[in-house]
């Protein structure tokens, strides 16, 4: 998992060198809150790692992560919900890609890294 975060990591990093803004307060606590302190956080933040390289719709994005339709699905609702993501088109083709509010807030995602990298470093791990 940590490899993957890091992985994860740079492909925003590289997205978020090309914003020169400093997101707001409320803004880090939605997102530390969206993908570090609920139980899909990390697959909510692999989705939008994905998003980053363009735009896909669900059973793309199931199919790339190797995830349940459903639970991508669900995710995708979450992510539209606080207006993370944005949709074209409707159904099954609905295409989805990075919101403009998140675009411009993405260096917010450097604190969720930070927090989730410290969660999993301070895991213990019993034999």
């Amino acid at each position: 998992m940590t490899t993957q975060l890091q992985e994860y990591r740079k492909v925003i990093e590289t997205k978020s060198k090309q914003i020169d803004r400093t997101p707001d307060r409320q803004t880090k606590k939605l997102l530390l809150y969206l993908f570090s302190g609920t139980r899909g956080g990390f697959t909510r933040l692999k989705i939008i790692a994905v998003l980053i390289e363009r735009p896909y719709n669900t059973h793309q994005l199931a199919k790339k992560l190797e995830l349940d339709y459903k639970a991508i699905q669900h995710h995708m609702k979450v992510l539209m919900k606080n207006n993370l993501i944005t949709k074209v088109g409707d159904n099954y083709g609905a295409i989805f890609h990075l919101s403009n509010f998140l675009e411009f807030n993405i260096r917010a995602l450097d604190d969720v890294f930070e927090k989730l990298e410290r969660q999993l470093n301070s895991k213990k791990v019993y034999l």
